[in-house]
């Protein structure tokens, strides 16, 4: 079922999204060569628990899922790109790092992604990367009441394309309220004009992801960490962004704090 919140139901989630924006730039900014994906974990478990947080990964079993997340973030390293499951890993020069973060602040629901590289960077990993940050500007831009679901995600897909990539539709957008994972699915691909019509007071997560020349995933025996097939690398943005009257407000924007 598609919810609609009141002014200030969009008001109330705003906590929650400076929360995610916050340790979403905590964390990357303090994400190295030489730092621990179960460190990550834990800095990110410290928070939570300090700012008075709920988790919406440590209990989540969907479908998809083999067991219980039994983590509190996403961690998916190069090849791997969505639903990263934080283990023993020691990041090394080079790595392309992607964080997904979501949390519950007083009821209300925030999604946030942000990928980059830790030291030194191919240039084809910028280039993957600042693909994904602008196939969601696009798609914000296109998140106003006189579109439709169609427009954002044909929005994310010319950007894509554009870029060279190719386009998988298993994973996309999707409604976020009390709730991280509701109605309605947003793809990455999709026909301008067509789907249900924006209406103020959706809220949504909007999550363009790519592989570098592959749509194609297999998932790892953990259950949860999904990967290219051919082991081509992976770049994924995300934000929460609520729809008004007044166009897109998005929710976990962290340019306020000086980060994309």
């Amino acid at each position: 079922m598609i919810e609609l919140r009141t002014p200030a139901e969009i008001e109330a989630m705003k906590p929650a999204g400076r929360f995610v924006a916050e340790t979403l730039a905590t964390l990357r900014d303090e994400t190295k060569v030489g730092t621990n994906l179960l460190s990550i974990d834990r800095r990110a478990h410290d928070l939570i628990r300090r700012a008075g947080a709920e988790s919406c990964y440590i209990d989540y079993h969907p479908s998809f899922g083999a067991s219980p997340f039994g983590k509190v973030i996403c961690t998916s390293v190069n090849d791997a790109v969505l639903h990263g499951l934080p283990h023993d890993y020691t990041l090394r020069d080079g790595d392309l790092v992607s964080l997904d973060f979501a949390v519950s602040v007083d009821g209300w629901v925030a999604d946030s992604a942000v990928s980059f590289v830790v030291g030194t960077a191919r240039d084809e990993d910028l280039a993957l990367i600042d693909t994904t940050e602008r196939a969601l500007d696009a798609a914000i831009r296109t998140a106003t009441v006189q579109h439709r679901i169609g427009d954002i995600s044909a929005a994310i897909a010319a950007v894509s394309h554009e870029g060279g990539y190719s386009i998988n539709t298993d994973f996309g957008g999707h409604g976020v309220g009390r709730i991280m994972h509701g109605d309605p699915h947003i793809p990455n691909d999709g026909k301008a004009g067509r789907g249900y019509p924006l209406r103020a007071g959706l809220v949504v997560a909007l999550e363009p992801w790519l592989l570098q020349t592959t749509d194609e995933l297999v998932t790892d025996p953990d259950g949860w960490t999904l990967r290219s097939v051919d082991g081509s690398r992976g770049s994924h943005s995300e934000h929460t962004v609520a729809i008004t009257e007044d166009g897109p407000i998005i929710l976990t924007d962290r340019s306020w704090l000086g980060v994309n």
